[in-house]
């Protein structure tokens, strides 16, 4: 007797939910589900951790009460068990990520700072270089605020915050920018700069580094680990077998 799923007035049987997961695109997250325990595998972890992680597993969906534990085993069609190892695989993806990177965590750092430093700017933009170069003056000659001028001239939707932007990391910033307001001091007015087919006058109102505290921590672990991941799934090979034909596919994605 195979397994059925039911779903519903719908019974699935193995080769149904095989073809549901090739049509919905699934099959390369189980795939990744599967590298991940394979790379997990040999991690320990002692009786305390495994309490601890499944005490904060609880916490983290509010199940404070047996009661309430039931009631969300029940609608996630989890046994407590499952929920348990649900727990414990998570920590042991963790000590896996610690295990690998987390030695040389700061030289990463240091690598990416420049582009996690955070800023808050003021922007102006305008397609017409003539006005960007009368606003530049009229805001250096203390003629004009820039908020003023940015919520009158400006033409992006920084003219709803009277051209204030951040803070933003200046990953996320176009690269001329970034080259322009990591050169610059606070309060310093740049002359009108191209940016792509904007005139732009920036600002550099204040400069906030980047710190190496818990949470960027976490971050820089999940970036390293996703980086592995990928190149763990491009070179993944999955095959999907029926008794008639087997079929080799070679997988690649991408995970961000």
């Amino acid at each position: 007797m195979f397994p059925v799923l039911q779903v519903g007035d719908r019974r699935l049987i193995p080769e149904a939910i095989m073809q549901l997961l090739g049509e919905y695109q699934m099959l390369p997250q189980l795939v990744k589900e599967l590298v991940i325990d394979d790379a997990i595998a040999q991690i320990k972890c002692n009786q305390e951790e495994e309490k601890i992680a499944i005490a904060q597993i609880s916490q983290q969906y509010q199940l404070d009460s047996e009661a309430k534990r039931q009631m969300w085993l029940q609608q996630n069609n989890l046994t407590s068990e499952q929920l348990d190892a649900i727990a414990i695989r998570q920590l042991k993806l963790e000590k896996f990520k610690q295990t690998n990177w987390g030695e040389d965590l700061e030289t990463y750092f240091r690598q990416r700072k420049p582009q996690l430093d955070r800023v808050i700017y003021s922007l102006l933009r305008t397609n017409d270089m003539a006005l960007a170069q009368e606003l530049y003056f009229r805001i250096s000659e203390g003629e004009d605020s820039f908020a003023r001028l940015a919520q009158e001239y400006s033409q992006g939707l920084e003219v709803e915050t009277d051209g204030l932007i951040g803070p933003v990391e200046l990953q996320s910033i176009h690269p001329v920018m970034v080259k322009v307001l990591s050169n610059i001091q606070p309060q310093q007015l740049v002359p009108p700069t191209q940016v792509g087919d904007w005139v732009v006058l920036i600002r550099l109102e204040k400069l906030l580094p980047a710190k190496l505290d818990n949470s960027m921590r976490q971050r820089l672990l999940n970036e390293r680990f996703q980086v592995w991941l990928q190149t763990q799934m491009q070179e993944q090979k999955w095959q999907v077998m029926t008794p008639e034909i087997e079929v080799l596919q070679p997988l690649s994605i991408s995970y961000s």
